[in-house]
């Protein structure tokens, strides 16, 4: 098909090989290489086109950005004219990044504005959510490691987006990795002022983002980095909850937006998108990079309280235990008088000190004086009392050991039948050797659960969370396990032929003697070391996106 890019043409649809519109005679092929396949989307400044260019061999396909005005007033079209000079600078200057569409081509014609770029084939952000749903904790802060490194690219290259949100993220279908779009709006730090304050004033009001997600001083004309992290805080709201900010109210003395009824989230995390929401920039987040640092930090604060839950006590001078990824961790030994000497440990009785008290007093007294009696079974110092129970709080047996609650068996037709009817946690089960070939089980969460030697070839497990799971042995040939959460999962000897784990989180899994060989491992997180240590081949799709043994 040929569409017609006259505004006024009452019928733009054409044949692909007609080189007049047959409903207004206008030329169909713009710049005798461009022909015109389909609008995307269109605004009141100017409309997207999916196009091919049929100058080169194979007709790539591109998106053609045409700025049109609606008035043909000097003012405006002066106006028009420096937001297309400015996108095109933009895109120029950063658009080399592999997640920003590179400038393929620019031009004026006809007092109409042209901007050619790579077509990312893909779904939006705002897309997902309408047909998938709203998205878990875990899956925002997946979206946010990888979005926040490119929104620090962006800032450090003194551009300010100012339209950050859910319609502007498009993940990209061949590696299922987050493409920004939309450089409109964008605002240059410290840029030299060129037009007018008049001028300024009207320019702006056309570039200002999106009402909802543009925080206040970014409304009156002042936006900062930190302007993009509130509008992203904005975003992690839309995908946890599926509502946009018109469907929020809004506190009418601070002006903050009222969403903390809406999302299930750990304090922790809570904690992080009330000061992304910040409405003072003065208490909000001021780079991408403290946003990084403090999800890494909540992180470690989550991993290690439910590490030190589930550490048992042990004899000074005991071997160290091992941990998933090989490491050692969680002895005590006789040179530290009964004291924590893994790292971790010691971290972990720092955060249970500081929680226990709330005033922050604890925090010092932890680091100097915590201690862990043999004799009395007490930790001291901390402000934690533990006689008779774990450090946990957990009850203790006759011998002195924790009762532990059996993990919960389940059969292939239970599990599914769960599902079906809603259910999605299957946390800590027993799901040893269950035969669910083909089973249909996208966003299900097995963390911690036994699931050596299950068989789930060919099944649907996009997005599910199987932290720290047992799947030793495990057949996920040809699964599908996008964007799966395998964080400390062990995947020993597991066979994941042809599996796809595009943009799965692999990090301190373990890959020994697992079968990849096949698989497409398309911007999933993961070292070299740990693919080393599996079986790869020709066919195996790097994170890179490239194939080949690593």
């Amino acid at each position: 098909m040929s569409y017609c890019l006259n505004p006024a043409c009452p019928n733009p649809q054409n044949l692909t090989h007609t080189e007049l519109c047959q409903a207004c005679g206008s030329k169909l092929l713009l710049r005798d290489r461009y022909r015109i396949i389909q609008a995307l989307g269109q605004g009141g400044f100017g409309a997207t086109f999916l196009a091919a260019n049929v100058s080169l061999p194979g007709q790539p396909s591109c998106v053609i950005k045409q700025l049109r005005p609606n008035a043909n007033a000097p003012h405006v079209m002066d106006m028009a004219r420096e937001l297309f000079r400015r996108e095109a600078e933009t895109l120029g200057r950063i658009g080399t990044h592999p997640q920003i569409p590179s400038l393929l081509d620019y031009f004026e014609d006809s007092e109409t504005f042209y901007l050619v770029q790579e077509y990312v084939s893909g779904s939006t952000l705002q897309q997902e959510i309408k047909r998938d749903g709203p998205m878990s904790e875990l899956q925002v802060k997946r979206f946010l490691s990888e979005i926040l490194p490119l929104l620090e690219y962006v800032h450090g290259n003194r551009v300010i987006h100012r339209d950050i949100k859910p319609a502007n993220m498009i993940r990209r279908n061949q590696d299922q990795k987050l493409v920004l779009i939309d450089f409109g709006a964008v605002k240059y730090q410290n840029a030299q002022q060129t037009t007018t304050a008049s001028d300024q004033t009207a320019l702006t009001s056309y570039a200002i983002g999106t009402p909802g997600f543009a925080p206040p001083e970014q409304m009156n004309m002042r936006p900062v980095p930190a302007s993009d992290i509130y509008a992203l805080g904005v975003s992690c709201i839309y995908l946890l909850t599926g509502k946009s900010p018109k469907e929020l109210n809004y506190d009418q003395m601070t002006g903050e937006l009222l969403w903390e009824k809406y999302v299930s989230a750990s304090p922790q995390f809570i904690k992080v998108l009330t000061k992304m929401l910040e409405i003072s920039v003065k208490q909000r987040y001021k780079t991408a990079k403290e946003v990084y640092h403090a999800l890494d930090l909540v992180d470690h604060e989550e991993a290690l309280a439910d590490g030190m839950n589930n550490v048992g006590a042990r004899n000074p001078g005991s071997p160290p235990r091992k941990n998933s990824d090989g490491s050692s961790g969680g002895s005590y030994g006789p040179d530290t008088g009964g004291a924590a000497s893994s790292p971790h440990a010691r971290l972990a009785m720092q955060i249970r000190t500081r929680q226990a008290r709330p005033d922050g007093t604890g925090l010092s007294a932890g680091l100097g004086r915590s201690r862990i009696g043999a004799d009395s079974g007490r930790l001291s110092g901390g402000g934690i009392a533990s006689r008779g129970r774990s450090s946990a709080g957990k009850p203790k047996d006759s011998s002195g050991e924790e009762k532990k609650k059996a993990p919960t068996r389940l059969d292939a037709e239970g599990l599914q039948t769960y599902y079906t009817k809603g259910k999605r946690d299957f946390t800590s089960h027993d799901l040893r050797s269950l035969s669910l070939p083909k089973a249909n089980l996208p966003g299900a969460s097995f963390h911690q659960s036994n699931m050596g030697k299950i068989n789930l070839q060919g099944a649907n497990l996009s997005k599910a969370d199987f932290g720290r799971t047992n799947l030793t042995n495990a057949i996920l040939k040809d699964a599908d396990l996008r964007n799966a959460y395998l964080g400390y999962a062990d995947l020993e000897s597991a066979d994941l032929r042809g599996a796809n784990l595009s943009g799965a989180y692999l990090l301190n899994a373990n890959l020994r003697g697992a079968n990849l060989c096949g698989a497409n491992l398309a911007g999933a997180r993961m070292t070299e070391e740990q693919l080393a240590m599996a079986r790869t081949n020709w066919l195996t799709v790097r994170p890179s996106g490239k194939r080949g043994i690593w």
